[in-house]
């Protein structure tokens, strides 16, 4: 803490601070506010940018744009309602789409190195308080203790969530009891008047005797929000009211009172403020206090653990992140998913976090940099959100914006002076993955360019399938393509080197739209191209969906979605030869398409491209994640030209 002899005042001063923006922040923006923005029951920054996207028809790759035309009836009311001013600007601008998609990404790379953070800190904390009762126990050895748990920790989370979570309850259940009742004790023991500090007037009377240092001293203060924007972020895995019950009623008065608990110590202890937790535990529940504080710190890292994962696949889905591997560890939870690259990426930055800053100060620098950061990003896609979808009245939007915004904003500026001390770690962390999702953009988008600058259009496909060295040959062909309004042009590549075709071609595009969920009627769309055997079929999926199939496999339900088709406009023709089809076999292809740097290509085309092609090489395949048989795989290499 800056302070150097902090006083009784300075003390009711720093109580009243964390107990106003507990309660402005924590309940009245995230628990009455922030909850409602939600993208048809999924939370977090990522879900407020797609449900802006969404509503105001932008996006970022166009391809998605101009497919994505399923949405929900309730999103078609709200997109057919009359766009705002700003919408329309947004709309027009591309500087302002490119803007909001920063954010939108610094928000989400933000709580992604939360994930990186919190398991650090929470395990190490707590871990610290081993060394009260044995001096003896020296700092490495917190380290390496801590360490370990972590990587026990991340090894499990293969087994999903849903194996431990009956723990989570009581363990967490234990502590907002147990916390505030030696909060209460603390403070009829210390100080009974502790309470008058909930007056504002000690906040303005603090910073007038404190100037500069009390201001330095935010960055300390903040650390009692964490978590907030866990509530927001975990709608995907409860609903909106009971995590307003849990915590308003349970976590809110739990915090306050432990606070207020830890105040009244540090009043009578004015020079304990350095472990202020661990000193105001009485000696006789010190190693309870100990063992559930140990738990507790393990529970809140598993949070953040599971929401970096979710994050990581709405990424994936929505084709902003390499493709990693995507396991659903419950059959009935669609939310838990668990990612053994990201998983084990997690570890070795967590593992490493604590073995370089193990003393736990630049750990909680680079911790508030990441809490102020990202509840301020929240607080300006709310708004936004508030202008745009909800057609707030501005008598309401402005005293919301101004609030918040100018709170989080003081709090940003002072952990903003922390940056050589600690802070500077969550920026890399966020520069290190921004990185990585615009070298993959970037790359998605160049392929996508040359795809539509060099698609074959429906005229182009059958001149190619009536040239007389074109055969065509029994079986089903599933040809994954991106390319709309056209065939890629790997196809042409394939046809004019194995001068073959299936008699039945399903070109098969996967569409990510910016909604959580499709319905499952509605996923699977069949178009008839006017050629013999030449279908479209379309499988669309939200961002919280999973890629597999319930029941039947990938194939089958097509199959299914195609002879129901084909019924309904009575081409009985059509459906033998698919039967016939179906009994040759089927094959999937899908391009390997690579770039080919030529002379005229710049410098950044040249690197940003290598990093995407690299990435491209080591990511996981598509095909995979509906259970294409590996001997039905096949793969047509072509170069296309940067």
């Amino acid at each position: 803490m800056p302070l150097k002899s902090p006083t009784e005042e300075d003390y009711l001063g720093i109580f009243s601070i964390m107990f106003w923006t507990l309660s402005l922040i924590g309940v009245l923006k995230y628990a009455g506010i922030t909850l409602r923005a939600d993208d048809q029951g999924e939370g977090g920054t990522f879900a407020l940018y797609s449900l802006l996207c969404r509503n105001m028809n932008i996006g970022i790759l166009p391809p998605k744009n101009s497919a994505s035309s399923m949405v929900s009836s309730s999103d078609m009311n709200e997109s057919d309602m009359k766009p705002s001013k700003l919408s329309k600007m947004f709309e027009k601008s591309m500087v302002a789409r490119r803007v909001l998609l920063f954010i939108s990404i610094l928000g989400m790379c933000m709580l992604i190195g939360d994930g990186i953070l919190t398991p650090a800190i929470s395990v190490l904390s707590a871990i610290d308080g081993v060394r009260a009762p044995f001096p003896q126990f020296s700092k490495s050895m917190v380290e390496a203790l801590s360490a370990v748990i972590l990587i026990f920790l991340f090894l499990l989370q293969k087994y999903g969530t849903s194996r431990v979570s009956f723990l989570f309850s009581p363990i967490m259940g234990a502590w907002t009891l147990t916390t505030p009742l030696v909060g209460i004790y603390s403070i009829i023991k210390h100080y009974p008047g502790i309470f008058k500090a909930l007056s504002p007037h000690h906040i303005v009377m603090f910073f007038l005797r404190n100037g500069k240092i009390g201001w330095l001293s935010l960055g300390g203060t903040v650390l009692c929000i964490t978590g907030s924007e866990a509530l927001f972020a975990d709608l995907g895995h409860f609903n909106r009211s009971s995590i307003q019950y849990a915590f308003m009623f349970t976590i809110y008065p739990s915090l306050v009172l432990t606070y207020a608990g830890q105040t009244a110590y540090l009043i009578r202890h004015v020079n304990d403020h350095s472990d202020g937790f661990y000193k105001f535990i009485p000696t006789k529940v010190y190693w309870p206090m100990f063992v559930i504080a140990t738990l507790a710190a393990v529970v809140a890292s598993q949070s953040l653990i599971s929401a970096t994962f979710s994050l990581i696949k709405q990424s994936v889905m929505l084709d902003y992140f390499p493709r990693v591997k995507v396991v659903h560890t419950s059959s009935i939870k669609e939310g838990e998913v668990y990612s053994p690259e990201i998983n084990y990426i997690l570890m070795i930055l967590c593992v490493a976090v604590i073995l370089i800053f193990g003393d736990g100060k630049d750990i909680g620098n680079a911790f508030g940099v990441v809490v102020s950061m990202v509840m301020l990003i929240t607080t300006i896609l709310l708004t936004l959100v508030m202008i745009i979808i909800w057609k707030t009245s501005p008598l309401l939007v402005f005293p919301f914006f101004f609030t918040f915004f100018t709170m989080e904003s003081i709090y940003v500026s002072a952990v903003i002076t922390k940056l050589l001390e600690g802070g500077w770690i969550p920026f890399v962390i966020s520069f290190i993955l921004a990185f990585i999702m615009f070298g993959w953009y970037y790359g998605r988008q160049r392929k996508m360019d040359y795809e539509m600058s060099h698609k074959i259009d429906i005229d182009g496909l059958r001149a190619l399938i009536s040239d007389s060295r074109v055969h065509r040959v029994p079986g089903i062909c599933f040809f994954y393509t991106n390319t709309l309004d056209g065939f890629t042009p790997v196809l042409g590549h394939y046809l004019n080197n194995t001068k073959s075709l299936q008699k039945v071609v399903i070109f098969t595009t996967l569409r990510y739209l910016l909604i959580p969920r499709v319905a499952p009627d509605e996923r699977i769309h069949i178009t008839r191209y006017g050629l013999p055997g030449i279908y479209g079929c379309t499988i669309h999926y939200g961002y919280a969906d999973s890629l597999k199939f319930e029941g039947e496999n990938f194939a089958d339900q097509v199959y299914d979605r195609l002879e129901a088709y084909l019924r309904e406009f009575s081409v009985e023709e059509d459906n033998l030869e698919l039967e016939e089809a179906k009994k040759a076999g089927e094959v999937h292809v899908r391009g390997k398409t690579r770039f080919h740097m030529g002379q005229n290509s710049s410098w950044f085309d040249r690197s940003m491209l290598a990093f995407y092609e690299v990435m491209h090489s080591n990511c996981r395949s598509s095909l995979p994640a509906l259970d294409v048989p590996l001997p039905q795989h096949m793969e047509v290499g072509m170069l296309y030209e940067a």
